[in-house]
């Protein structure tokens, strides 16, 4: 039997690398997914390559409460229940010292990686906390445990989910729901290539430079990919870790070793 069989799992960010590798995970272990995001030419792309019957998308906003209090209340139109939540939309930002920073990208940065966090939150918490029952699991970051230079917005927003993360986790423990928070080293992909590009621009340095001194901080020496973290996902995610909740996974390659 599946590590999932008969759960409804609901991803966001859904259209993007770690969305898609989650999803498929969710899939091989028996989960029904409903896959969420703004982009609605990428998640009908992420759609096609999953290629599962027991998929459906839902185009979203997660910074705007109608949108979010949608596609929670489509997944259980459809799929009945909502068993997992992988609470996972988020953007990087502009990158730049804190005194160069447009209080626009600052305030667009928390709306989806922290507003969005608490949105989601908020409306799949009542179907979890009425069938008692139901793993949330946040995506935060390295830098939501520590200091960023040049990653103001960001690592303000990711702090944010580590106090949304714990707080829910005591409020619906009665409820036998569990709210956890994993924390990424730097991942390859696009989230990545625009830290190089403006930590490049900032510091003066050309962007392979930048990459090497990133990957030199972590000390098994390389980005993650989007495999190393759906997997903690999705034991997160199962019955397996069921007498946890409230707290913070590490996927870093030893970077919180070093602190």
């Amino acid at each position: 039997m599946g590590r999932l069989d008969g759960k409804v799992a609901i991803i966001t960010g859904a259209a993007g690398n770690l969305g898609k590798t989650t999803a498929q995970l969710f899939l091989n272990e028996g989960a029904k997914v409903s896959l969420v995001d703004m982009d609605k030419e990428r998640l009908e792309q992420a759609k096609n390559e999953l290629s599962s019957d027991n998929v459906m998308t839902v185009e979203a906003n997660v910074t705007k409460e109608n949108d979010v209090k949608n596609y929670v209340d489509q997944t259980v139109d459809k799929f009945g229940s909502v068993d997992i939540f992988f609470n996972n939309a988020g953007i990087i930002g502009e990158v730049g010292p804190l005194d160069e920073q447009s209080l626009d990208n600052f305030n667009k940065v928390l709306s989806i990686n922290a507003t969005g966090i608490f949105l989601g939150m908020k409306y799949v918490l009542p179907v979890m906390k009425n069938q008692q029952s139901g793993s949330i699991i946040n995506t935060s970051s390295v830098d939501g445990l520590r200091g960023s230079p040049n990653m103001t917005p960001y690592a303000t927003s990711k702090h944010a989910v580590v106090g949304l993360t714990k707080t829910a986790s005591l409020e619906v423990a009665e409820n036998n729901v569990r709210v956890n928070s994993v924390h990424p080293a730097p991942v390859s992909g696009e989230m990545m290539q625009t830290v190089h590009k403006g930590q490049g621009e900032s510091q003066g340095n050309e962007v392979d430079k930048v990459e090497e001194e990133i990957k030199k901080s972590i000390p098994l020496g390389r980005y993650a990919d989007s495999n190393n973290i759906a997997n903690l996902v999705l034991f997160l995610a199962s019955d397996e870790s069921e007498f946890i909740t409230g707290a913070e996974y590490r996927v870093d390659g030893g970077m919180g070793a070093t602190s």
